[in-house]
């Protein structure tokens, strides 16, 4: 096989993050996408490491498994991965993928625990960050989500099957509202251009909404007659803020440079378990809710007694790990990077009466220099590449008794697992959590116990 060439043949692995294998000749052949037991044409891009990476260019035959996707938009939306597999034959597929990069971690194979469903399997996502693009080059403005395959195209997302229909008609509004007014788009290459990302939040157990669009300040835009649009909408929640952000950065990142209050608050709420959290247009907070109070009951269970204890919640975001464990523990100290969700956090901590936790804004990799407070618990909950390999070695120096690490990326895991056993950490146990059904994502939560000399 070389370069360019287009071969076919049938799935026969599909490992995380979604990298589908096949043989050919004795050659392994890797491509992103795919499903076990699907007959693919690839055509090879290059090689690398004696493997030979392509991309799937037509799928001959479906699994015997697969099954029609409810979503018109799957295939060409970059977003979900999985949905022509039944949710059962997803569960399994996520559990495979984890327990083969985790199962060397462990002493006995039955410390992995398994996989545990989300609650809802559509219309559970409570964030999405849409974006504003053309459909095809030079053609209509569209609103949604990146085209698969595409660096530039958008497909208008107005039918998206993973949030509900008060999404669905936000965008809606939107996308029509611009197009009437032909307002252009940001264009990545160019830098030129006014729309750049619509932002909704909303709160699945209070249907409070909040609306957020981003826009570069190349144009002067009166949106009065948008956000009343979206007031008179028959919305099954309810608009609590609407705001408008300006970005000029070129990274093609949600950030504020400045943000507007068009009309109500910045923030809305929602509940987890018997808590109340306000969640800013930045603020970090679980975007599957009912997932959530699942993924955290899993950590309250592998933390086990912790009355009396000291809790170091790292990377805690908005603070909701640290207020959920406060309740049954002496003190939570959670550090965050993001100074705006520690404000959030000391005002919820005010909000549901909690006044033993503390909340410091800084990166953990220096701020864990600062804590003089001896740990009997340290919960970790970092981002998607994991903990800085300099902070590791800081978090391990506390010597904390049981350490239970939140993850969302599985592999980072299993990179930062290698280094706590090195270390005289011992893994307990490993759980996985489906926060994200229909798509390759999945949650991990493993228990490290300290090992004693």
């Amino acid at each position: 096989m070389k370069k360019h060439d287009i071969i076919e043949g049938q799935i026969q692995e599909v490992r995380f993050p979604n990298k589908a294998i096949l043989m050919r000749d004795g050659e392994k052949v890797v491509v992103k996408g795919g499903i076990e037991g699907q007959k693919v044409k690839i055509r090879i891009k290059k090689k690398r490491n004696q493997v030979f990476q392509g991309e799937i260019i037509e799928v001959l035959e479906k699994a015997p498994c697969e099954q029609e996707a409810l979503c018109p938009h799957f295939g060409d939306c970059g977003g979900c991965n999985y949905q022509t597999l039944p949710y059962e034959e997803q569960l399994k597929l996520k559990e495979k993928q984890v327990k083969k990069l985790l199962v060397p971690f462990l002493v006995r194979e039955d410390q992995f625990l398994g996989i545990e469903p989300s609650p809802i399997e559509w219309e559970y996502r409570n964030k999405m960050e849409f974006s504003f693009g053309d459909e095809y080059k030079e053609g209509p403005l569209a609103l949604g989500m990146r085209k698969r395959k595409s660096f530039y195209e958008v497909v208008t997302s107005n039918h998206c099957k993973i949030v509900d229909q008060d999404f669905r008609q936000i965008l809606a509004i939107t996308l029509d509202y611009f197009q009437k007014r032909n307002i252009p788009f940001y264009h990545k290459k160019t830098h030129k251009g006014v729309l750049r990302h619509l932002v909704v939040r909303k709160g699945m157990k209070t249907g409070e909404i909040l609306v957020n669009l981003v826009t570069s300040s190349q144009m002067k835009l009166d949106l009065h007659d948008l956000v009343k649009n979206i007031q008179e909408a028959p919305l099954l929640g309810k608009l609590k803020g609407f705001l408008h952000t300006i970005n000029d950065g070129l990274a093609d990142v949600v950030q504020s440079e400045e943000t507007r209050i068009l009309y109500g608050e910045n923030s809305f709420t929602d509940r987890l378990f018997d808590l109340t959290f306000h969640i800013s247009a930045y603020s970090f907070f679980q975007t599957n809710t009912l997932g959530a109070e699942k993924l955290y009951s899993i950590v309250r269970e592998f933390a086990g007694d912790t009355k009396g204890k000291v809790i170091f919640d790292l990377y805690c975001g908005t603070g909701t790990i640290a207020q959920i464990m406060a309740p049954v523990a002496k003190e939570v100290i959670g550090i965050e990077i993001v100074e705006e969700a520690v404000e959030v956090a000391k005002t919820n901590a005010k909000l549901n009466g909690l006044d033993n936790c503390t909340f410091i804004a800084g990166d953990v990799l220096t701020k864990v220099e600062e804590l003089t407070k001896k740990p009997d618990l340290i919960i970790l909950d970092p981002p998607r590449d994991g903990i800085h390999p300099k902070a590791i070695h800081k978090i391990i120096d506390f010597g904390a008794p049981e350490i239970v690490y939140v993850s969302c990326k599985p592999t980072s895991l299993a990179r930062d697992l290698e280094i706590f056993q090195k270390e005289r950490y011992k893994i307990e146990k490993i759980k996985c959590m489906d926060m994200f059904p229909h798509t390759m994502h999945v949650e991990c939560i493993a228990l490290l116990q300290r090992e004693i000399s």
